[in-house]
């Protein structure tokens, strides 16, 4: 069955098993079903083994060639669970803000070392904005180009001293992820053909 005839549908909380055009077979408990789309949207045991956790597969049935129901939930769905919407509108306002100072820091002309830094130090004191080119953490310590912990100015205190191993680590860091450059003898080496026969 490569897709659902008409007036046929799978009923949330059913448990269905497809077999895929790759010949994959995925197994779970229906949590949507778009007739339009051909879109069935399944909960299935979760990947990494642990059992509080799920896999949430999308599938189109456009590239099914088998769908075999197990077990066909006859009664009406539980309702659905609630939406906070305020701590969801609060995550798009956040990432609104930071996608807002990534644009400035481009547009300011900052090195690409310079908003990699803003990003590091975001993921641990969110009080981090832009203010032209530097770097302004928690209102305390300005973070000027090239920004190296000797361009961290502050009043001396614990707040300095933490940025600058913020910014120490980040270069080490970075430095410890950079591709080791090739001498032209293992380039010349790697791109001549093996003469063995």
């Amino acid at each position: 069955m490569a897709a659902p005839g008409p007036g046929e549908y799978f009923s949330v909380g059913s448990h269905v098993s497809c077999l895929t055009c790759l010949g994959q077979r995925l197994q779970g408990e229906v949590v949507a079903f778009d007739y339009q789309s051909k879109m069935l949207t399944l909960k299935c045991a979760s990947s990494s083994g642990k059992a509080n956790l799920s896999d949430v597969v999308l599938i189109n049935l456009a590239y099914v060639s088998e769908v075999d129901i197990i077990n066909d939930r006859t009664e009406t769905p539980p309702p659905l669970a609630s939406l906070n919407i305020s701590k969801l509108a609060s995550r798009a306002r956040t990432e609104k803000e930071d996608k807002l100072s990534q644009a400035y820091a481009i547009s300011a002309g900052v090195s690409i070392e310079g908003q990699q830094l803003f990003h590091t130090i975001h993921k641990t004191i969110k009080d981090c904005k832009w203010q032209e080119k530097n770097i302004i953490v928690m209102d305390d310590v300005v973070i000027s180009p090239p920004y190296q912990p000797d361009n961290c100015k502050g009043k001396e205190g614990s707040a300095l001293s933490h940025i600058r191993k913020i910014v120490e680590k980040h270069f080490r860091d970075a430095e410890g992820q950079k591709p080791v450059p090739r001498t032209q003898a293992q380039q010349t080496q790697k791109d001549s053909p093996s003469l063995s026969s």
